[in-house]
């Protein structure tokens, strides 16, 4: 019986507070770095010195790095339950392992753009991160749906 160990069947369906904890930090990531992203390149004030950085782009800035060590957390929280079972049973693969890839991506840009990243290659690092940080919520939303598709197989 696929999705079976043993004789028992492994469940992959997340609690509801670990499911919308998930979601709330993924959807606040992305809203904290689209907010970023546009307070940095549209909303730039213009004062008689020239342009200047927008009062609200630390702040945003700040809510992304908190939301990130958050989803740091809830990331790590699914490798034993989630992963684990799903990998066992052979179930989502594809998407879940281009997840996998792709937050790690994440992680080593952000760390980068942070730690590593000098003024000359920060827009080469940026673009890398915000591109694929928008990409991973297309895909997260697939996984999602390709998990739910098997279930029902």
């Amino acid at each position: 019986m696929p999705g079976t160990t043993t004789g028992r069947l492994l469940s992959f369906k997340l609690e509801r507070w670990h499911r919308r904890s998930v979601y709330a930090t993924g959807i606040l990531l992305l809203l904290s770095g689209a907010a970023w992203l546009v307070l940095h390149y549209f909303l730039r004030p213009v004062t008689e010195f020239g342009e200047s950085v927008n009062p609200l782009e630390p702040w945003a800035m700040k809510l992304h790095g908190a939301a990130a060590m958050a989803a740091l957390f809830f990331v790590g929280s699914l490798l034993h339950h989630h992963v684990r079972r799903a990998l066992r049973a052979g179930r989502n693969a594809l998407t879940g392992w281009a997840m996998i890839a792709t937050l790690s991506f994440l992680t080593l840009t952000g760390y980068g753009l942070y730690y590593v990243a000098g003024e000359g290659d920060r827009p080469v690092w940026s673009l890398l991160h915000w591109s694929v940080g928008f990409a991973v919520a297309v895909l997260f939303v697939a996984h999602v749906l390709v998990g739910r598709r098997s279930v029902h197989d």
